[in-house]
């Protein structure tokens, strides 16, 4: 089980149109801002926040409780007065029934603290635990000699949108990372099912991909463990093994 919260500005796009015509130099500051403190709070209590979208993130809050929660949203509101968030918890056995969960929450105005605008189960789940793969491109250096950087950007947008696509079929969910690096999270995916994605979009894009997967009580502990893999696949490939797929349990 994985539990995930989605953190989200409410009323955003009408609250931008306040600010003129002139405002997204400031949009983009804001937002740059916005994502470091919650990405703070949220790492400070063992957890991991992806961007959705600039208005929206996910958190992995595997262990974190709903008065935690609240403590994150009053710090967040002392820092932002002029916006209002909420944010909703969900549990699944996969990451994509998680975010069902805390999506129907929302939904439904079924609340754990009305007051700090936190959704979701009054539930606590038994047996938490993260999966989460760490994904980049193999030799990467080698694209920026023969391609232009919009290129690169290009071609990275393509293989970000294949690795959503083929990993929700499997109930997981994927995050760019910036550069060419992924990560998915991925409770309740085998290897062998990673591995038959990775080929598959190998062989579509004609590119090579590496995956470490990191398994670990929290999120931040499982991320730290699938990068872990992922330099250890760069490190037996500099001793002239040759690994596509390598998994650290923390």
């Amino acid at each position: 089980m994985i539990q995930l919260t989605i953190i989200r500005i409410e009323g955003y796009g009408p609250w931008t149109l306040t600010l003129g015509s002139d405002r997204e130099g400031q949009l983009q500051m804001l937002q740059a801002r916005i994502y470091h403190d919650v990405q703070r709070m949220f790492t400070e209590n063992n957890c991991l926040v992806y961007f959705n979208r600039f208005d929206e993130y996910f958190a992995i809050t595997n262990g974190l409780s709903a008065a935690a929660h609240a403590k994150i949203q009053h710090e967040l509101g002392k820092l932002y007065r002029d916006l209002k968030m909420s944010m909703a918890i969900g549990v699944g056995r996969t990451a994509f029934e998680a975010s069902m969960n805390a999506y129907n929450a929302r939904k439904e105005n079924r609340f754990v603290d009305e007051k700090a605008r936190i959704f979701g189960s009054n539930d606590d789940a038994d047996d938490l635990s993260a999966q989460i793969m760490h994904i980049d491109v193999d030799s990467s250096t080698k694209l920026t000699g023969r391609l232009s950087p919009y290129e690169v950007t290009a071609l990275v947008i393509k293989i970000y949108s294949r690795l959503a696509e083929e990993f929700l079929k499997l109930d997981a969910l994927t995050f760019f990372l910036g550069g060419d690096n992924f990560m998915v999270v991925s409770n309740g995916v085998t290897q062998k099912q990673a591995d038959r994605v990775i080929k598959k979009i190998t062989a579509d894009i004609n590119i090579k991909l590496n995956c470490g997967i990191g398994i670990g009580k929290t999120g931040r502990k499982a991320a730290e463990a699938a990068t872990k893999a992922l330099d250890t696949i760069r490190d037996l490939r500099d001793e002239g093994k040759i690994q596509t797929i390598y998994e650290i349990r923390c």
